[in-house]
Formats: structure tokens, sequence, C-alpha cells
């Protein structure tokens, strides 16, 4: 079921001061009260992750720099700096970054000077990344400077995971690929998310998992985990269910959020696929809606001012009790923070949160499982009772 955001009044970031927004008061609203304050002026922020037994959050900065905030400080010192490697610039850069499950090694996802993606660990030494230790994961060749993806994400299962847009241009052209658009495709690994064993063995950097639904057919890419997708640049997993949730950027018209529930706590999305390029969000786009195709809980028209999807995380931290289980998520332009409730019949209802702030990258997940907004234009916020 697909549930569409209502106008609603705009609470509008303003200034540079450091300080909470909040939401305004409505009488007997069952909407959430909560406020953004913010934690760190770094802007150009793209990424944040946290890491098992460190209390710091890590954000990454689309030049290249990763940077360790604790108590409210930035660290004097990047905890990785991968500059001289990277291209930032528009949908380029240093676009994801995740920990091992033991906050050992570091993962980032870069657009290299070429235009290229890599996925490369580092091990951590003390709070910073080693950078002799660096070690190519993946490689994949990109035709064009959009749809990069760059999500990465620890599965419930200890695998990561890799998010690959649909090569960009528009309309996911396929570039020569000779059957069609780039997201159906199970030959080619962009408009995907791929599931992968970081682990190298002797013969590759890294192991395909077994259990991987395409593995041992004839041409196709092993490391799919789901497809039809167009820009999947944010997706995360419920911390207490294992569900995933996939905020993936649409074409002109239409913006979608993606909910797939895990059986068991894991397995959430295995095999999927979301319907790009032949649907764009519940809207034919291009040919016939594969059959199965998984539709969208939620979607928001590009008329209403949005124009690129930012997904979130589940509440699942202690500070907001009336927040807890709803999915959070915003729109790059338009940035007006809604909540997804669930209904109890498998579909959700859109809460407008009653704060706006644009130029939101990405949302993080501390250890306490409290969430954060990354403004690229006016810093970190860490989203707070109101």
């Amino acid at each position: 079921m697909t549930v569409r955001r209502t106008a609603v009044a705009a609470v509008v970031v303003a200034g540079t001061a450091l300080g909470a927004i909040s939401s305004p008061a409505r009488a007997a609203d069952p909407t959430p009260r909560v406020s953004l304050t913010r934690v760190a002026k770094l802007t150009g922020t793209t990424a944040m992750a946290s890491r098992a037994g460190d209390d710091a959050l890590y954000v990454a900065q689309q030049d290249g720099r990763v940077w360790a905030i604790r108590n409210g400080r930035v660290a004097s010192q990047p905890a990785l700096d991968i500059s001289a490697d990277t291209i930032a610039a528009g949908e380029q850069g240093l676009l994801g970054l995740a920990f091992s499950p033991d906050g050992t090694l570091m993962y980032v996802d870069y657009t290299d000077r070429s235009g290229d993606s890599h996925i490369e660990a580092f091990t951590m030494k003390g709070n910073v990344a080693d950078p002799s230790t660096r070690r190519l994961i993946l490689f994949v060749k990109q035709p064009e400077p959009n749809h990069n993806g760059g999500q990465l994400a620890f599965g419930p299962d200890g695998d990561l995971y890799i998010g690959f847009g649909d090569g960009g241009s528009e309309g996911d052209q396929g570039f020569g690929h000779a059957r069609g658009g780039n997201g159906q495709s199970l030959h080619t690994r962009l408009g995907k998310i791929l599931r992968i064993d970081p682990t190298p063995s002797s013969a590759s950097p890294y192991r395909v998992p077994p259990d991987n639904p395409f593995v041992g057919r004839k041409g196709v890419k092993p490391e799919i985990w789901a497809y039809g997708l167009r820009n999947p640049w944010r997706f995360s997993f419920d911390a207490e269910t294992g569900d995933l949730w996939i905020g993936d950027v649409g074409q002109d018209k239409w913006e979608e959020v993606d909910f797939v529930p895990a059986t068991n706590g894991r397995d959430a999305g295995r095999g999927d696929n979301f319907g790009w390029d032949r649907l764009e969000g519940t809207h034919p786009y291009k040919g016939r809606a594969p059959a199965g195709a998984v539709p969208p809980v939620y979607e928001t028209s590009h008329a209403d001012g949005n124009c690129a999807i930012t997904g979130g995380f589940v509440y699942r931290g202690t500070a907001i009790p009336d927040l807890r289980g709803m999915y959070l998520v915003t729109d790059y332009c338009r940035g007006r923070l809604t909540a997804l409730q669930p209904t109890g019949d498998g579909s959700f209802q859109a809460r407008d949160l009653g704060i706006t702030l644009t130029q939101v990258s990405s949302f993080g997940q501390a250890n306490d499982h409290e969430l954060y907004v990354l403004s690229q234009s006016s810093g970190v916020y860490e989203i707070t009772p109101g």
C-alpha cells in the first residue's frame, strides 16, 4: 500500500548557531514531538557509521575524508583521508562508510578520479584507519557520473551489503547492454543491492555467500541480492527485526521507499525485484511491470517540491519512546522529516514531524540506536525529544 505525504506548514532551519530545531506543538496530536540538535558543523557530509566499542560518530565527507566526533567535538585529524584519490563533484566522491561488526575494519565506497567505484577496507589502528592496510575489495566501472549508489551496510547475517545505481544518465539506458536496462538485468552489478562476505580467499578479495539468490546461474552476477533499483542511495536494516528499508531515488516524477520484512531476523530482500526501469514508484515507466515486483510502501511526487529521497532508519532508541518502531525518511530538496508508522495491516502511515532540513544526504545510527541527520549545507544533527 502506498501512502502519500500531505502538505503542511514548513519550519525551515535558519542560521548557523548551535542549538535545537523543534517541531511545532499541536494539541492532541499523536505525532511524536522531536527536535534536531546540532552536534557538529561539518558540511559536505555523505554518510555516518558507528563502531563497536567506540562511542564516536564517524562521518564521511564527499571530498574523501572521514572524521570522528566525540562528545560534540570533531577530531583534529581525520580518521581517514583519501581525498587525493577521490573526485568530489555532483554525485561522485566518498559516498559510503561502514565498520565490520567487531569494529576492526573500516569500509568505504568512493568514486575515483576516473569516475569509477571502489569498495576498500582499512584496518583500524586505535581510532584511525591505517593507510598501509588498504585493500581493494570490489571495483565497478561507472558509465556516467551519476547514480553511483554508495551505501554500505552490514546486515544481521554479518555480510556486507552494497548499493549501486543503474549506471546514470537517465532512463536506465543500459549502455549497450544487450539485455536492456541495467535495473532489470542480472548480468550487471548496476541497479542492485549486492551481498558479499568481504573476507578474502586465496583466489579473490571477497567471497560470495553460497545462499545468495542467483548463485550458480550462468552469466549472472552471483553477488546480486536484490534488483530493479534506480539509485538505492540509502538503505538500512531494522536493528530489532532485520527488515530491509530502501530509499530509491526516482527519475523525474516519483520518489519511493521500499520495505521487505525479514524471516527470523534475516534474508530481507533476498532475490526481490523492485521494478525499475519498468516502474517509477507505482507508476508505469518503460514496458510492462515485472511479474512479482515489490511495490513501494511510500512515494512522493516531484510536483510537491521533492527531488531525491533520502532513506533513514527505524528508530530503536530510548530517548523518544513515541517514535519507536517508526522509519524516518526525508527528501534532499523539500526536506520534510517524515516518520512511517506501521498500521498493523502491512501498510504504513506517514507522520510529518514538523521539521524541514534541506540538503540531507544521509541519516546515521549510533551504537545506542539514537539517530542523526546529515545536512550537506548545515551540519550533523541528533534527533532529540521535542
